[in-house]
């Protein structure tokens, strides 16, 4: 079998990361940011979504690129740093742990909610559905986490595209698809963008998780991916996400934009509201069809960010005691501290849903905006890792990806002094 044979036949068995990450991607950053951005302001903010997914691209792809080229996982490039940067990963990842599941937890809610029909709790329903999810990954371990989640993103994918193919005809297509000065001077409208670009497509620590699962898929199918396999998979769900916040965008501005609607705070009625006008402009049969697709790709996100947090809580446990080793099982569910840290997280976003209840888009804004204020600190540690030592010469990045990394740093290190300049002075 040639080189390229041989490539193309371990192909199949590495995809799964990168679908793993689009399933953590499109969720509250897509369905109800996009759709915000699109129901509010029509398409002026379509170019911000396109380039919030540029510019994060290289501090993504590092974390697949870094697991592939070394068999570690990204956190051990953070300790070869020195202990502080994992010092700083874990306050970056402390920042947001909770509110990150929470917020995801609670859309996914609010959506079955409005699909059902019925008056759930939406808290107690918030803590079935993170107790499915544990359940499935107590029961499956990574191996059912790759196909639920497989076969989750194709089905949200495909109806998310026939939904945004859909609405096309409802669109004012004369209004501006680039945003004036007003959405960078006035701090309202820019705390909005702010959050928009938070998550697009969304926190950059998920790109630890990434590193992890790649190394899980290697473990549960027996096959090493090269680098080159590893950036086609990351690819492919990467480019995903960023068609999907499109396509949101672009469904929030067909359904939503001049209609007079005033999208409500709570997750049941915001989920209900979409559905209702998805309804009125489609008609009848859209009501199922995108309620569906909604709640897939809410649970899809819920599912991946129950057991992306507690997996890279445990690695990090791991190599605050001492260095990686090649081929360690490393942040697997199988681990105490997994399942310790589960707990623990799965209990702390009770409690910031008990006091977020009434308005869903104070919590996702409030974890959109950490998300944007660490990300600088976090692309700058995959960017060492990644150029650093521990790569040969081969598997590090092209010059121009590393001129770009730094060009990408310096835009997102500008984006959150402003913010916290215009917030805080």
């Amino acid at each position: 079998m040639s080189e390229s044979e041989a490539e193309r036949g371990g192909l199949g068995k590495a995809i799964g990361p990168g679908l793993l990450f689009a399933g953590a991607a499109i969720g509250a950053s897509h369905l109800v940011q996009s759709t915000r951005a699109g129901g509010n302001y029509g398409l002026a903010l379509l170019a911000v979504v396109v380039l919030a997914n540029l510019v994060k691209y290289p501090a993504f792809s590092f974390g697949p690129r870094y697991a592939a080229a070394t068999g570690m996982s990204l956190l051990e490039g953070y300790r070869r740093q020195g202990r502080w940067a994992l010092v700083l990963y874990g306050a970056v990842a402390a920042l947001g742990v909770f509110t990150i599941q929470a917020a995801v937890t609670f859309v996914t809610a609010g959506l079955a909610i409005a699909l059902l029909d019925v008056s759930w709790d939406p808290l107690l329903l918030s803590a079935g559905i993170m107790a499915l999810c544990l359940a499935l990954l107590r029961i499956g371990s990574y191996r059912w986490l790759d196909r639920i989640v497989k076969v989750a993103v194709v089905l949200l994918t495909l109806g998310t595209v026939l939904a945004a193919v859909m609405v096309i005809p409802q669109i004012r297509w004369d209004q501006p698809m680039w945003p004036d000065s007003s959405f960078f001077t006035e701090p309202a409208r820019f705390f909005f963008v702010a959050g928009l670009i938070g998550w697009m497509p969304t926190a950059i620590d998920v790109s630890v998780w990434h590193s992890l699962w790649t190394l899980a898929k290697e473990r549960d199918t027996g096959h090493r991916a090269s680098v080159r396999q590893s950036l086609l998979d990351f690819n492919i769900g990467y480019i995903g996400t960023a068609i999907l916040g499109v396509c949101f965008v672009l469904l929030g501005a067909g359904v939503v934009f001049g209609r007079g609607v005033t999208l409500p705070a709570g997750a049941a009625a915001f989920a209900a509201e979409i559905i209702n006008l998805y309804t009125q402009t489609l008609g009848d049969w859209a009501r199922p069809v995108f309620g569906f697709v909604a709640f897939l790709v809410m649970f899809s996100t819920t599912l991946t960010v129950v057991d992306g947090s507690p997996r890279s809580i445990s690695a990090f446990v791991a190599r605050w005691q001492g260095p990686e080793v090649k081929g360690e099982a490393v942040g697997t569910s199988e681990g105490k501290a997994y399942w310790i840290s589960a707990g623990i997280i799965a209990v702390g976003a009770m409690i910031i849903l008990s006091q977020f209840l009434a308005n869903l888009k104070n919590l996702v804004d409030l974890a959109t905006t950490i998300a944007l204020v660490t990300a600088p600190l976090l692309a700058l540690l995959n960017h060492r890792a990644i150029f650093s030592d521990d790569l040969t010469p081969e598997d590090r990045p092209s010059k121009a990806m590393q001129s770009m990394s730094w060009i990408t740093i310096g835009i997102q290190a500008a984006l959150a002094t402003y913010y916290l300049y215009l917030r805080f002075l």
